[in-house]
Parts: C-alpha cells; sequence; structure tokens
C-alpha cells in the first residue's frame, strides 16, 4: 500500500468515525437519552441511532464545505495543504456534539496578505451559506408544539405553557439551552411559525435547529478578529501588519475582560465566616494566575502582562461594583486561554504587504459583518 493510499484512507477513516459519533451525539440531544446503560434511564438503541443522521448529516455538511472551502482556494493559490482531518469525540457517559471539529495543514509558506484572505475567508463564508440553507429548512418544518411532548411527556399536565412550570425547581445545569444572535432570532421571528418555536431550553431536541445554531457558533468563534484564527487572517489582510499587532492585543484583552466579567463580584468577599473567605480569595487568586498566563504572550515583559492582567480584573470588579446585574460568559474563557497559549493573538509575518483591492475589502468587511450576526453573548443557556 503507497503512501497515497494510507493518507487516503486515514482522512476517509477520520470522516466515517466522526459521522458515527456525531451521529450518537445527535440522537443523545434529540431524545434526552445516552447509549451507555444508566441506572433509570432507557437507553438508545439502532432507531435511535438512524434518527441523529438528521443531526450528523447537516452538521458535518456545513463543516465540510467550510474546510474544503479552505482547501480548494489554497490550491488555487498554489499552497499546499492537507485534506481535512476530522477529530471524532464522544463522550458516552454525558452529552457531546459527537466532534472537536476539522482542519487542514498548511504545509507551504504563505507570502503574501492577498493568499491569507483568499484562503481565510473561503472556509467561514462557503460553510455560512450552507448554515443559513440548514437553517431556514430547520425554521419552516418545525414540527407541531406537542412533540415535545413525545420528548417529554411530563409536560403534558402543563400542555403549551409548560415553559412557566418545568424549569422552576430543577437542578443547577438540569437544562441546557440555546442564546440568541441576530441570526437566530431573524429566523424564530420572521421565517418560523411563531406558534412552532419551541422553548429556548428545548431546542435542542431539534436536529436541524440545532446544527445550525452550532454552524452559527462555530462560524462566529473562527471569525474572531484575532490571531491565526480565520478572522485574523481577514483583518490582518485588511489593516496590514504594523495596525493588526496593536488591535488583534486590544481585541483578544476586550474579549478577556467580556467572559470573566462578573465571575468575581466585590459583594462575594462579604464573608462572615474566616474559612469561606480565604477559600473564596484563593480561587480569586487561581483565576488571576489564569488570566495572567492568558495574557503572557501579549507581551515578551512580564511586568507588562502582569499589568494587563491586574488592569482588566480591576475593572471587572468596578463594573460588577457598580452594576452587579452585568455579567459576561464565563464559558469563553476556555477559549480565551486557548487563544492566549496556544492559537496566539499575533499573525505570522508576510513578506509581501501589498494592499488587497476593492473587491477583497468589501469581501472583507462582510466577513466581519457576518461574525457581528453569528456571534452570540450568550451562546448556551444553562439552568
Amino acid at each position: 500500500m503507497n503512501q497515497r493510499t494510507k493518507t487516503y484512507l486515514l482522512h476517509g477513516g477520520l470522516f466515517l468515525v466522526t459521522l458515527i459519533t456525531t451521529t450518537m451525539a445527535g440522537a443523545e440531544w434529540m431524545f434526552g437519552r445516552l447509549f451507555i446503560p444508566i441506572e433509570g434511564m432507557e437507553t438508545l438503541g439502532w432507531k435511535e441511532f438512524v434518527a441523529g443522521f438528521q443531526f450528523s448529516v447537516p452538521f458535518l455538511a456545513i463543516l465540510t464545505v467550510h474546510e474544503f472551502g479552505h482547501y480548494f482556494t489554497a490550491k488555487a493559490n498554489r499552497v499546499r495543504v492537507s485534506l481535512p482531518y476530522y477529530i471524532p469525540l464522544w463522550l458516552g457517559i454525558g452529552q457531546s456534539i459527537g466532534t472537536l471539529g476539522a482542519f487542514i495543514r498548511i504545509q507551504d509558506y504563505i507570502n503574501s496578505r492577498k493568499k491569507y484572505f483568499d484562503i481565510g475567508i473561503a472556509g467561514p463564508l462557503a460553510g455560512f451559506a450552507l448554515a443559513l440553507v440548514v437553517l431556514w429548512y430547520a425554521f419552516t418544518h418545525l414540527p407541531p408544539p406537542e412533540f415535545i411532548f413525545t420528548i417529554h411527556p411530563e409536560y403534558q399536565k402543563w400542555g403549551l405553557d409548560y415553559g412557566q412550570y418545568a424549569y422552576r425547581n430543577m437542578p443547577a445545569g438540569g437544562a441546557v439551552g440555546l442564546g440568541d444572535n441576530l441570526l437566530f432570532t431573524f429566523f424564530k421571528t420572521y421565517v418560523a411559525d411563531p406558534a412552532r418555536v419551541p422553548h429556548p431550553y428545548e431546542m435542542i431536541h431539534y436536529p436541524y435547529v440545532l446544527a445550525g445554531y452550532l454552524a452559527l457558533f462555530f462560524t462566529s468563534l473562527n471569525l474572531i478578529p484575532i490571531g491565526q484564527l480565520d478572522g485574523g487572517h481577514i483583518l490582518y489582510a485588511l489593516i496590514g501588519r504594523e495596525r493588526f499587532r496593536w488591535v488583534a492585543p486590544a481585541l483578544f484583552i476586550l474579549f478577556a475582560f467580556y467572559a470573566g466579567l462578573g465571575v468575581f463580584k466585590p459583594a462575594d468577599f462579604a464573608i462572615p465566616s474566616d474559612d469561606a473567605f480565604f477559600s473564596e480569595l484563593g480561587s480569586f487568586g487561581l483565576y488571576i494566575g489564569f488570566l495572567y498566563l492568558a495574557f503572557s504572550r501579549i507581551s515578551e515583559n512580564r511586568m507588562t502582562s502582569l499589568l494587563i492582567t491586574l488592569s482588566v480584573v480591576v475593572t471587572q470588579l468596578a463594573f460588577s461594583w457598580i452594576r452587579p446585574d452585568w455579567e459576561g460568559y464565563s464559558g469563553f474563557l476556555v477559549f480565551v486561554f486557548v487563544l492566549g497559549r496556544f492559537l496566539g493573538i499575533y499573525h505570522p509575518e508576510t513578506e509581501l504587504q501589498e494592499p488587497l483591492d476593492a473587491k477583497r475589502k468589501i469581501l472583507g468587511w462582510f466577513a466581519l459583518v457576518v461574525f457581528v450576526l453569528c456571534f452570540s453573548l450568550k451562546p448556551f443557556l444553562i439552568s
């Protein structure tokens, strides 16, 4: 077996495994149960697995179109790249989306802003276009509102007013809902039949809705204009090296500030018990250390990174003191750490710094508008 055949088998095998894991994950979200036996819960079987294709097919189709948008554009620019590597991930004991995504390996040095722009923008725009089709189908083919009773028969006692009662005494983390962004709000308001739009905590049971929403979520993350994310490639090409070196860290600090806003508030330290106070203080110290690690590559000067960290923390506390109800989304802190420590917030320099032509500039700013349309301040709701 030659090397090319082995490579194709590897990529194809990863795709097939990811198709299986996302199908299983989709079935688990649809039916609110697991494939692994758990006491007191009916396990899923072959029938539910087949139903899970309603999630995995549109979701992987969007992911695949995104990756091959990068792939074919790179080929058109004579840049050597690998086929997409799909990353399967199925937890089994808990719900997941069945994958960590996919990526292609760029095997050449990219020497111009134009090439970075073309390769970077092709993926998210291609995936975004298909996501719109999936969302249109999802919201024009919603089942009757009584469908939710097939998932939660216990809701029947409340009728279609279940949203007023079902979540009152639910334990923390007992329900996961989908947040909102401008596009999702548009589809719910102007495309769907309002009588059929489910409660936010129940949308996870609607596979096409979930697939489309996750596509918007990951598109927005990819289009964050920082580092080597697709949005970083686009902004770097639009504004050039010198401006990007100032804009990218500023956006990163702002993103981290929002993510951690409200994690700690001045009122949290008003604790009568010494043990509880020192425990809270210890957690606060760990949070400061976490931010310092995330910010440590903004500058080679450690003191600069420390000053940025302390400035962000003090400003967060000040905001929380003035407006305790203002909170960010702490789930983004994981991505803040990944960006700061692994992906990087700066962009590789290019030999050729030629400005983009007018058509590319328009397309680039449009891509950043897409980021705004897809971005959700609170992408997931936890009861």
